[in-house]
């Protein structure tokens, strides 16, 4: 975006703006454009569309739609699609006038930039350079020795196992080991200094994702994600940006595995991170507390032996060595997985200092883990292994959106997306599009636009709503369904200001957008001295699960009496209603790549 319209927005609360609601970034020429307008009236209002030199130059009468239990609010939609020619418009009815919005080719491309530049912010075990983000941005390397000397945390370079006597407790059995690893690197996962192997492992495979999708989209897709694309240290090595930003976390997440030789070899542990919970605002640099490794995890295993597959294959072309030690780590996992099939990450392991990340059925990441496999290998076994798994002819897209844990959608559509000689292929592609074209039903029925149901508002509802774009694009690819194109494009609508809060959850993106994210560093509420989160980053949403020990949301709404949209507040600690993640961003960047280049058609 233009650095005046990155301006500092007014901090929004439970106040809305106008009654007139848009997508406040913009629309582009020949999509669907529609805005919400909350209205009493029964019966339809006129509205107009006028150019920001105040011309009408479209009207006519709204739609009702009446009651959105969702908002709690009484609404009529606004279909202004013959508006088409590029430039700044707002709409006008019943006496309101929305905020501004662009109409012109190539939006979504610099947001997809924005959300992918935002992993190099979340880089742990390395400085973050002033001369590639700014003196706003740039910090000292978290959870390592400092060059000062200060030495504030033993870091991440030499961390011990659990403890066994905290493991019991978490376990219900003793568990420890004596080895140290270092595990410096990879992402921060979110508001906090953990780093967890089930969530660093979605967010790399939809950055693999947006790099193999755009192979089939080729020209400007390959130019926007190549050498030079995203503010990065590697810049010049001839690697594509997003593969090197995705090595940083395949690095760490290789580090997390079991050394050859201990009782779980080949495992790897589920997560890392501190003892008992860092106050708020902390630099990772600051970091005092002790950090342990987690008890290892089948799921962690495979997410391991899944995007290691993944990127053994596409970085084969820039590094066939490391393309090797990539594939020998997934099918040491996939083996370790097999050995070791129900070693499962306790609900207990969440109480100090970093979530739990529980999944007690990891049927999805062993088709995931087989999937990618094959794909990289072409190897029967890993074939065999699909086509006998349950999951193989199961419904793999919930309306309410896939998650860290629930993958088997990720697998479908590589299985479906990427040149195999998979023999039911086709069949793989057709659950694909049923899917879409099962959210897509949902997503027209929903007065705000959104691709989301009604009970979807849960913890992240802004990334199911971000994950369901990505199987609307899978689908379109598969079958040029123009529907699924349309539904995608109009819930990002709801995500950029066309929502019951009158609000973009997208920092940096349209008029009134959300900026004190929940984050120890990007943590201007808190600390006038560090700043807001960067644009790009996206928060978690809506939550109609209104947490009791969240305060800042309970505040607002003591009787978690409050219509689902809008049960959010831009705060910095509202952990449960606005926390910023990577496998958020990453589908973010999964999204916005495909809004922006919609080109990848897949012919089986």
């Amino acid at each position: 975006m233009d650095d005046d319209a990155r301006a500092a927005a007014p901090a929004p609360s439970a106040a809305t703006g106008s009654r007139v609601r848009v997508n406040q970034y913009g629309y582009e020429p020949g999509a669907r454009k529609r805005a919400t307008l909350v209205c009493d009236a029964v019966a339809p209002v006129a509205w107009e569309a006028r150019s920001s030199m105040g011309a009408v130059v479209a009207s006519g009468s709204t739609t009702v739609l009446g009651a959105d239990a969702t908002a709690g609010l009484h609404v009529h939609r606004v279909d202004f699609s013959t508006v088409d020619e590029a430039g700044i418009y707002a709409l006008e009815a019943d006496g309101e006038r929305s905020a501004f919005f662009v109409i012109r080719e190539g939006l979504y491309a610099p947001l997809m930039t924005d959300a992918l530049a935002y992993f190099y912010l979340a880089r742990s075990g390395t400085e973050i350079e002033a001369s590639i983000v700014g003196d706003d941005y740039a910090r000292a390397a978290g959870h390592v020795s400092n060059a000062t000397g200060r030495d504030t945390n033993k870091g991440d370079l030499n961390v011990a196992c659990q403890p066994a006597e905290e493991s019991v407790t978490v376990y219900g059995e003793p568990w420890t080991a004596d080895y140290r690893l270092d595990v410096a690197g990879g992402w921060y996962d979110a508001g906090d200094h953990g780093k967890y192997v089930v969530n660093g492992g979605i967010a790399v495979a939809q950055l693999l994702g947006l790099w193999e999708r755009a192979l089939r989209v080729g020209g400007a897709a390959v130019d926007a994600l190549g050498d030079g694309s995203l503010p990065l240290p590697e810049h010049g090595d001839g690697v594509p940006d997003v593969l090197n930003e995705a090595r940083w976390e395949l690095d760490f997440l290789m580090s997390m595995m079991v050394p050859a030789g201990e009782a779980l070899e080949g495992m790897v542990h589920h997560k890392v991170h501190d003892y008992g919970w860092t106050g708020l605002p902390m630099l990772p640099a600051d970091d005092p507390r002790e950090r342990y490794l987690h008890r290892p995890s089948t799921a962690a295993t495979l997410n391991v032996a899944a995007t290691a597959a993944q990127g053994a294959r596409l970085w084969e072309p820039y590094d066939r060595e490391y393309a090797g030690v990539l594939l020998a780590a997934a099918t040491t996992a996939w083996n370790a997985a097999l050995a070791h099939p129900e070693l499962y990450a306790p609900q207990a392991d969440g109480a100090n200092g970093g979530g739990p990340y529980d999944d007690d059925d990891v049927s999805d990441e062993f088709y995931w883990a087989a999937a990618e496999l094959f794909l990289t290998t072409g190897e029967s076994e890993y074939a065999d292994f699909l086509a006998s798994s349950p999951v193989h002819s199961a419904d793999s897209f919930p309306v309410q959106g896939f998650s860290w844990d629930q993958l088997d959608g990720i697998a479908k559509i590589q299985l479906a997306t990427v040149d195999s000689a998979l023999p039911d292929r086709a069949d793989i592609a057709h659950q694909v599009v049923a899917g879409a074209r099962a959210i897509a039903a949902i997503q027209a029925q929903q007065a705000f636009g959104q691709a989301l149901p009604a009970d979807g508002y849960v913890w992240a509802s802004n990334a199911q709503i971000l994950n369901n774009i990505v199987v609307l694009g899978a689908g379109y690819d598969l079958s040029g369904d123009e529907s699924l194109l349309a539904a995608a494009r109009e819930s990002m609508d709801y995500l950029l200001g066309r929502n019951a809060l009158d609000l973009s959850y997208i920092t940096g993106y349209g008029t009134r957008y959300v900026q004190n994210q929940h984050s120890r560093w990007f943590a201007h509420q808190a600390d006038a001295s560090l700043p807001h989160p960067p644009a790009g980053s996206v928060a978690g949403g809506p939550n109609a699960d209104v947490a009791t020990w969240d305060e800042a949301i309970t505040a607002l709404y003591p009787g978690k009496d409050c219509a689902p949209q809008l049960a959010y507040v831009d705060d910095i600690y509202s952990w449960s209603t606005n926390e910023i993640t990577i496998n958020w961003n990453s589908a973010l960047a999964a999204a916005t790549a495909f809004l922006a280049f919609p080109e990848a058609r897949v012919t089986l």
